[in-house]
């Protein structure tokens, strides 16, 4: 039973880092398309459109919220794990359990209070491409979703470490 549980937490995280880096790379793409568009237009053409800088910018944010739990499980962030190599195992485990506990809670306060805050820009629109700001808004909860679920189910245990990869 618990194996089974295993391998379907791992199959899930294989499945949701697919989609979520996918996703995130094609939206960065369309992101360098965009810019090289806005460069040609403005350099060789005498003028970029208004909606090229907001979009831009809109996809760079959605790039980064997708490739976010993606990036926390495979511990590809910036962050100071020393407290983990010199505790004693025993009070390690709790600090792994605690940074657990804590991801999950703020994600899953992130994802909530973006999306209240997303709904809430429904009536406003954006300047430049003219649509609603609740739609580029809601990559943030879909984002901090997506990291409240992968964390979940990777479970409290200790993320991956850049330096014990490159040592072994």
């Amino acid at each position: 039973m618990k194996s089974s549980l295993m391998a379907c937490r791992s199959q899930v995280l294989r499945a949701l880092r697919g989609l979520a880096i996918t996703v995130a790379v094609l939206l960065l793409a369309v992101t360098v398309l965009i810019i090289l568009y806005g460069v040609v237009m403005r350099y060789l053409l005498g003028g970029s459109p208004i909606w090229m800088d907001e979009l831009s910018r809109f996809l760079i944010i959605a790039s980064v919220m997708f490739a976010l739990g993606t990036v926390w499980v495979e511990g590809g962030h910036m962050r100071v794990s020393l407290l983990e190599r010199v505790l004693p195992s025993f009070w390690a485990q709790y600090l792994v359990i605690y940074q657990w506990l804590l991801t999950l809670a703020l994600s899953g306060g992130a994802a909530w209070l973006s999306y209240r805050y997303a709904l809430s820009t429904t009536m406003f629109s954006t300047l430049g491409l003219g649509i609603s700001r609740s739609i580029p808004l809601m990559t943030l909860p879909i984002g901090f979703s997506l990291l409240f679920v992968q964390a979940l189910c990777y479970g409290p245990h200790p993320l991956r470490n850049e330096l014990e990869e490159t040592a072994s």
